[in-house]
């Protein structure tokens, strides 16, 4: 006798609301098929609003976003640039392929995100080198907000702008100010499995609406103003489609429905799990308020009897999708050797959030029986391996 497979849960899958169809078929309608239209000029100005910024340009990516910024603040050779350790590559993957060289900080324990006293070390020994950076990627991790009060008077006191990564905090807020509107260049990501997704987009945000200008000019293959195809310089082809800004539209209507929907699930599983032995989930400053794009916890093995590693076995193991903590740039191969500033002397952060983290199934279309299950997998593990 064979028994079926159980129906598999994903850690974050697409949450469509249903009027996405209606502004794809408007576009379809109209025959703005295309990287320009009205639904492309619609969700820039309501994103714009959204984040309360001037000015907003809507990608192809959260990626296409990053390197446009490099570009805007002519990062290149021989430029430094600091970024978050505890990141998603792409935080810092373009810049690097500018030339310039990235120096990583560390995260601090309140927050999960960069710390001051990293930041400020790195300022201190900058300085004192006569190189400072050219630009400072300050990323929300897993939609928290940094302590944007103690980094951005760090930055501002060394006249370094501030890129803003939030990649993944769409709808978390600093002190009630939306994420997104910190950075002197900030972005979204609109990727399938973010809060709200155009299946693959971003959304440059700014009060500068000449950066604007200038990103729009060079995300359309920087053409110039001639009756023919003229280019007195490169650029790329970054501009979002139409149809896909139409979902994000109608995706973007439902933002505080989903922030609730993602902060309840993230409840359950703290009210469920957070008593078990050595778990720990991603605080919540009284600055923040997270939009818990994923929830993420800590499993202290020498209080557990477990680890991350054996709950995401044992969760893989009931078809479940689970995911560690992302893997710090100063651990990642590729960037061996560059310059990496602790949040303390003898204590790494982001590497022992790497070690002992995971973050589970965290959808707002995650259903109630389905969260059961993830949690039921947890608790059994910990009774096999607290069992007397």
């Amino acid at each position: 006798m064979t028994h079926e497979p159980k129906r598999r849960i994903f850690l974050s899958s697409p949450h469509m609301g249903g009027e996405e169809i209606d502004f794809v078929k408007e576009a379809f309608e109209s025959n703005w098929i295309a990287p320009l239209g009205p639904h492309v000029d619609a969700f820039e100005r309501e994103c714009a609003e959204f984040a309360g910024v001037g000015h907003a340009l809507a990608l192809s990516s959260g990626t296409a976003a990053a390197a446009l910024a490099a570009r805007l603040v002519e990062l290149g050779p021989g430029d430094l640039f600091f970024c978050s350790s505890l990141t998603f590559v792409a935080s810092l993957a373009p810049l690097v392929q500018t030339g310039a060289t990235a120096l990583l900080v560390d995260s601090e324990n309140a927050s999960w995100n960069m710390s001051p006293k990293a930041l400020a070390r790195a300022f201190e020994d900058a300085e004192k080198q006569g190189r400072l950076p050219k630009l400072v990627v300050i990323v929300n991790l897993y939609g928290q907000s940094c302590d944007m009060d103690s980094l951005l008077p760090l930055c501002d006191k060394y006249h370094v702008p501030v890129l803003e990564d939030a990649a993944e905090s769409m709808g978390a807020t600093y002190r009630g100010r939306q994420t997104g509107s910190f950075g002197k260049l900030a972005y979204y990501s609109f990727n399938g499995n973010k809060i709200i997704t155009t299946s693959g987009g971003g959304m440059l945000l700014s009060d500068d609406g000449e950066m604007i200008e200038r990103a729009r000019f060079l995300s359309t293959q920087a053409r110039d103003r001639a009756p023919w195809y003229q280019h007195s310089e490169l650029g790329y082809n970054f501009r979002m489609s139409n149809v896909l800004a139409g979902i994000g539209r109608a995706q973007l209507k439902l933002l505080d429905r989903r922030v609730r929907e993602r902060r309840a699930v993230f409840a359950r599983y703290r009210r469920t799990l957070g008593h078990l032995p050595g778990v720990t989930f991603m605080p919540e400053p009284e600055w923040s308020a997270s939009n818990r794009w994923l929830t993420a916890m800590t499993v202290s093995p020498e209080e557990s009897g477990t680890s991350a590693t054996e709950i995401m076995e044992a969760l893989a193991e009931h078809n479940i999708e689970s995911r560690p903590v992302w893997k710090p740039m100063h651990l990642q191969p590729v960037f061996e050797g560059v310059a990496y500033y602790r949040h303390a002397e003898t204590e790494d952060v982001s590497g022992a959030l790497f070690a002992n983290g995971l973050c589970l199934p965290s959808g707002s279309n995650l259903a109630p029986e389905d969260q059961e299950r993830v949690m039921e997998t947890v608790l059994s593990l910990f009774e096999r391996k607290n069992r007397p």
